[in-house]
């Protein structure tokens, strides 16, 4: 295993070198530099003084090849986490016989020790992961949706579990396609969001994450035949260049039925490529499909005086599989994804109420590290147009235009 590493640290070798020419003699910050070179003083005039002038240029090539022994054990513990007990006890030993070579190990090496290293690391071999790029923290998206996901219990549990469960399998399968469904403004994008952002380094602009939007990237069904071509490129291609991909399907329900026809490929089981290469990609759908049934359920609950939390996702799941299956004319509903049971979970997202809304609201005031009142926050919601008509219980827009909306209250 070893074997496959040496011609990397050859070259990084090769960087350090170059390193420390451009470093030799800077010397610890703080450590006034000799005016002279110091065989200038040593020498003597006349040809007596060329043997003190080798034997001084000597001992400084011997300091200089000690401070390059001193940076590759600060290097290769820093990366490889390898020669750190040794580089340890030759500082301590260097402590018990004396003092340090007068070069010291300026803090300017180790802050390009440092960039050389992040450099290094860049290209995925210090990382838990094994690229990073990928982060994969679920207690920080735990934590962001227990936070800021307001009145979505089903949504919470489900996505940190479907996600945590793939990513712990020792050999997922299939990809995991979660499928979001509910009224605009309820929070699936911003899950999708949340979900980038601690799955990814980068986030949405990760090289790892492909967003698609229906209407935006395949407006015109006369292209159906071009788009679905360009659809498999990009995910061919993200799929290359990550193992673990995120490509997000906004407005699934306006996706052509060829274009769903053609990422069904990458989300069902290969069996003839085992583990699929160890790829571990990730598939969110989100949809409007489904909102009505969703509110529904909600609205019986609190008419029955039943809280929202109380709604069990099997209750949900059964009800809306069974509509998106009835769904007159919608490709979504009738595509292989359904179906063939690819989608692993149907994540439904509840309307939301007016103490949502306000806590929406102060979440956009503090974003913005503004000033609020409770009086405010009801001003704020009290700006949102509540269905149905006689209980106006649900926000017809959910937290959408929320952050827009306190503009209006700005000094």
């Amino acid at each position: 295993m070893g074997q496959p590493r040496l011609p990397a640290r050859r070259g990084l070798g090769g960087c350090v070198l170059v390193l420390l020419l451009l470093l030799g003699g800077s010397g610890s910050p703080g450590t006034t530099p000799p005016p002279r070179p110091p065989w200038a003083e040593e020498q003597g005039p006349g040809p007596e003084g060329t043997p003190v002038r080798y034997e001084v240029v000597k001992k400084h090539l011997g300091a200089v090849g000690a401070l390059s022994k001193q940076y590759w054990q600060y290097l290769a513990c820093k990366v490889w986490q390898e020669g750190c007990e040794e580089g340890e006890k030759q500082r301590k030993g260097e402590g018990e016989a004396g003092p340090i070579l007068s070069w010291g190990f300026p803090l300017i090496g180790r802050d390009y020790l440092e960039i050389l290293s992040s450099w290094y690391c860049s290209f995925g071999k210090c990382c838990e992961t094994g690229d990073c790029r990928i982060i994969n923290n679920i207690t920080g998206l735990e934590a962001d949706l227990s936070g800021q996901l307001h009145g979505q219990h089903l949504a919470k549990e489900v996505v940190v579990q479907a996600l945590q469960g793939f990513l712990q399998s020792p050999q997922p399968q299939k990809a995991l396609v979660l499928s979001f469904h509910g009224w605009s403004g309820t929070g699936k994008n911003f899950v999708a969001r949340m979900v980038a952002n601690r799955l990814y380094r980068d986030g949405l602009k990760s090289d790892c994450v492909r967003v698609f939007v229906s209407l935006l990237h395949f407006p015109h069904h006369n292209y159906v035949d071009s788009y679905k071509v360009q659809l498999q490129r990009q995910i061919s291609e993200t799929l290359q260049r990550c193992r673990q991909p995120l490509l997000i399907f906004d407005e699934a329900e306006k996706l052509h039925s060829s274009l769903l026809d053609a990422v069904r490929p990458f989300l069902a089981q290969d069996d003839s490529k085992g583990q699929v290469d160890q790829q571990r990609p990730i598939f969110l759908f989100l949809s409007n499909l489904g909102g009505n049934t969703i509110n529904e359920v909600a609205l019986d609950f609190w008419r029955a005086g039943q809280a929202r939390e109380e709604i069990s996702l099997e209750l949900l799941e059964q009800r809306l599989r069974r509509e998106l299956q009835d769904a007159a004319e919608n490709s979504y509903a009738h595509s292989h994804l359904l179906r063939e049971n690819l989608i692993d979970f149907v994540v439904p997202f509840l309307p939301l109420e007016y103490q949502h809304v306000k806590l929406c609201a102060r979440d956009a005031f503090l974003a913005r590290g503004l000033p609020y009142t409770e009086a405010t926050l009801d001003k704020v919601a009290q700006m949102m147009v509540f269905v149905p008509k006689e209980e106006k219980l649900f926000s017809a827009q959910g937290c959408k235009s929320v952050p827009q909306r306190i503009n209006y209250f700005l000094p």
